[in-house]
């Protein structure tokens, strides 16, 4: 107590000799620390050596007991000026926290976003001197760069991390980043989205494959029929696959569990295994690779290929999937006649097809692995135009099926005969009421009140 005391007498301007003696010297300990400091403020006041720094402690007194009196110890605290700046803290963030909870290739994107767009903003600023009102100036600098709002969606992504991180070691009360995603609503937004292949598309993909490669039609296959993104399709290993006894066997499946991105193994994008289920035709083609590799494996006298790669380079390594895209991917496409289009839409197409025929959007979100359901209507409700208008056509075709079954109304009203009324209750009908009449004559018999 007695050396942060000190240190807020040095820094008074004036105030450049004096005596301190803390309070035990003169009286006994007080049972409360805050009377023990009014006791220190009034004992330093009364021992110091000139008038000029008589003065200062007077401030210094009073300035004291006006703390004390509204209850702030913090006076008695010695201020840190150490605030680290935000080039520092991201370089601690990263250290700390990104490259521990994150996938290097994760780590990798946050380091460049901050690298690209956050550090040349705030380098030398202390984090704790951001506004929020900082933050939405560089939104509309990012805007006006033209960048697309996915990138602007980034940066912000790594400052509010990089906040949250700060907030849980005490050197910020509140997230300034937070809710700032309506500003980036003016940003532009990718002019092409993904796209897919039609059933008809996807036959002529598959002949081609089989006529200039036939050894990496499984994998091909595998990508429109399980959905696999390109790290996990060439991460596959037969113990992640389950064949089932028969092709009537419901239980075939691929546990999608590995992953390859940037020469690295590594987890899935949530990382979180998933089930997807094996189409007839992807089942009877990877049994027929299956037995030819255990053939492989019993000749080398291995009885386990549990931990071997489905898909693998002739050299009998992990398949790069850049090179699968130029070497293989491309050929095929070009001899299929179809535009060209990325690896990852084969992904697309499986979505798209499995929408068409019917599937639920639950099921199509658990098979391609999505994080929400709002991502998978987000990523494939354009890709269905087809499959909307064959359901409005539906209506049409329950209105005519409706026609066609329900018997015409005649306007002629039913003749007595037709109505199967037996003769005798005829006359009963025709008695009710008076002078002929089938209705009452008399409304009284109906409404006795009047």
């Amino acid at each position: 107590m007695s050396e942060s005391l000190d240190y807020l007498i040095k820094s008074v301007k004036g105030c450049s000799s004096f005596i301190w003696l803390q309070c035990d010297d003169f009286a006994p300990k007080p049972p409360l620390e805050t009377d023990c400091r009014r006791c220190c403020a009034r004992i330093l006041c009364g021992l110091l050596c000139s008038s000029r720094a008589q003065e200062a402690a007077e401030q210094v007194r009073r300035l004291v007991e006006s703390k004390l009196a509204l209850g702030d110890l913090a006076i008695f605290e010695t201020p840190n000026d150490n605030k680290p700046s935000f080039d520092k803290y991201a370089d601690g963030w990263l250290t700390d926290y990104a490259r521990i909870e994150c996938k290097t290739s994760t780590a990798n994107g946050y380091e460049g976003v901050l690298d690209q767009y956050l550090r040349p903003r705030f380098r030398k600023k202390p984090l704790t001197d951001i506004k929020r009102e900082d933050i939405k100036a560089l939104i509309s600098d990012l805007i006006d760069k033209d960048l697309s709002r996915n990138t602007i969606r980034n940066a912000l992504c790594v400052i509010r991390g990089m906040f949250n991180y700060a907030i849980e070691e005490g050197l910020i009360e509140s997230n300034l980043a937070a809710r700032l995603g309506r500003f980036t609503r003016s940003a532009k937004t990718p002019d092409t989205k993904g796209t897919s292949l039609s059933a008809v598309e996807v036959l002529q993909f598959l002949k081609a494959a089989e006529e200039i490669c036939p050894d990496y039609r499984p994998l091909l296959l595998m990508a429109l029929r399980a959905g696999l993104r390109r790290g996990e399709l060439v991460a596959v290993q037969w113990g992640d696959v389950q064949l089932g006894a028969t092709d009537d066997d419901s239980e075939r499946f691929i546990l999608v569990q590995h992953n390859y991105v940037r020469r690295e193994h590594t987890t899935t994008k949530s990382k979180k295994s998933r089930r997807v289920d094996l189409s007839w035709e992807l089942r009877r083609v990877l049994v027929e690779l299956r037995d030819k590799r255990l053939l492989e494996a019993y000749l080398k006298g291995k009885n386990d290929i549990s931990d071997e790669l489905v898909f693998r380079s002739p050299d009998g390594k992990i398949l790069d999937p850049d090179n699968l895209y130029h070497r293989i991917f491309l050929p095929v496409l070009a001899k299929a006649g179809i535009r060209r289009i990325r690896l990852h839409d084969l992904r697309h197409t499986f979505g798209s097809l499995l929408l068409q025929n019917g599937a639920s959007i639950i099921y199509v979100k658990e098979q391609m692995g999505h994080s929400s359901i709002q991502v998978t209507v987000d990523t494939y409700g354009h890709l269905i135009p087809g499959a909307n208008v064959n359901f409005v056509d539906r209506l049409d075709a329950v209105l005519v099926e409706k026609a066609e079954t329900t018997p015409q109304r005649s306007a002629t009203p039913a003749q007595q005969g037709e109505m199967g009324i037996p003769p005798d209750l005829l006359q009963v009908v025709e008695g009710i009421g008076g002078g002929g009449r089938t209705r009452t004559y008399d409304l009284r018999i109906m409404r006795p009140s009047l």
